[in-house]
């Protein structure tokens, strides 16, 4: 595709940014003189786009390569967040994609060289730069590890994307199985770099990755709206022996909520239990993530309904409390007629199975209970190991996202 596009395909792409891309590729023969294949492309990317990389989506001026492409990339809060993590004059992002990550790492670091292995994409991304201001970005299209073995600088930073999908475009998370393989580039990466930042699958358990990496300084756990997207970990030449954890998650308000801990605290931490008092908190994805299971109840004083259910309560509001904050209104079997009764008659709520016998989906076809209204059930175990429904109200102050 030639760009910068046409005037004619820009308007084209502005008028159908909204549009089914599959009713739009039908319409083809109605544009002869466009290459409505080519702009169908554009704009499916561009609704990709638009919730992680808001301000590229609405930009008229950049081009968007394959989804694909787009649907790997950070989302602009999560690259906002890793740039807020490095500092200094040179930074090499050495999996560089779309580029959202460089862009955010430009706003903090003197240079950047961007690193990609796809010309194609390197392209796009070099003219997308240059649209964006970016003068402080080099592109370069090539291998990490040639880029690397080449290069005579010295950097403050590396960063790494690993590519998680494999030559059938299957999704994979083990280390050993992303390319580049960090792990066998770990040699030449500590004698290019101070630090280095990696970005991993939430699905690569952490304890296996800080022990196969043997470089880990620190690491966090990042969701976006209580979904974890990433987990990212600072690898140097002397790692820590025993990692501090960050649990972040970014709310849609602008806001985050932050835990810290790491395997000496949890462990230390002695769990108090009892059945379900004033308040109900669930911690947010993030700190689950990360293995605050004991230690986060132990922080904010807290006492735990069971050993596995990893649900929280207190008599005193904890309102600081990462996750989502519930009042108690009753305890009930998980009896349909009991539970309905709090209900209305709609027979509307929301349901959480935590350490219970039945699914969301078992429990709601065993009840007659939909989904919906303004309250929680947590369907889960107490002290005794007994099988509970806590009726909740949400207190919005301690509201996960």
């Amino acid at each position: 595709m030639d760009y910068p596009l046409p005037e004619a395909a820009r308007r084209y792409v502005a008028a159908h940014l909204h549009d089914d891309p599959a009713h739009l590729a039908l319409q083809a023969r109605r544009h002869p003189g466009l290459p409505v294949p080519e702009l169908v492309r554009q704009i499916q990317a561009r609704q990709k786009a638009r919730t992680k990389l808001p301000d590229w989506a609405d930009n008229p001026d950049l081009i968007f390569p394959p989804a694909l492409s787009v649907e790997q990339a950070s989302s602009a809060r999560t690259a906002a967040f890793k740039a807020s993590l490095v500092e200094g004059q040179w930074l090499a992002d050495l999996t560089g994609g779309f580029g959202a990550d460089s862009a955010a790492f430009a706003a903090r670091v003197a240079h950047v060289d961007y690193v990609e292995r796809n010309p194609a994409l390197a392209e796009v991304v070099r003219y997308n730069f240059g649209q964006l201001g970016l003068t402080n970005v080099d592109v370069h299209a090539a291998e990490a590890l040639d880029f690397l073995k080449d290069t005579t600088q010295r950097y403050d930073w590396l960063y790494l994307d690993p590519a998680r999908r494999d030559t059938a475009a299957r999704k994979i998370f083990l280390l050993r199985d992303c390319e580049p393989d960090v792990v066998k580039l770990m040699p030449l990466l500590l004698h290019k770099a101070d630090k280095i930042l990696l970005k991993t699958s939430p699905m690569l358990d952490i304890e296996q990755a800080v022990q196969g990496l043997a470089h880990v300084r620190r690491l966090w756990v990042v969701a976006v709206d209580n979904e974890v997207k990433e987990v990212l970990y600072e690898l140097g030449q002397e790692p820590a022996i025993d990692p501090e954890r960050y649990a972040l998650n970014l709310r849609r308000d602008g806001t985050q909520q932050e835990f810290r801990l790491n395997r000496a605290r949890e462990a230390r931490a002695t769990p108090r239990y009892a059945e379900a008092q004033q308040y109900l908190y669930e911690p947010n994805a993030a700190v689950l993530k990360a293995g605050a299971f004991r230690s986060i109840g132990t922080a904010f004083e807290l006492l735990k309904l069971h050993q596995h259910s990893h649900l929280y309560t207190s008599d005193v509001l904890r309102p600081d409390f990462p996750g989502r904050i519930f009042r108690v209104l009753a305890v009930e079997k998980a009896d349909g007629a009991a539970l309905k009764a709090h209900l209305g008659p709609e027979a509307r709520a929301h349901v959480t199975t935590r350490n219970f016998p039945d699914s969301v989906a078992d429990f709601r076809r065993r009840t007659g209970i939909r989904e919906g209204g303004d309250v929680y059930l947590f369907a889960t175990t107490d002290l005794r190991s007994r099988p509970v429904v806590l009726v909740c109200t949400k207190v919005v102050a301690g509201a996960a996202g």
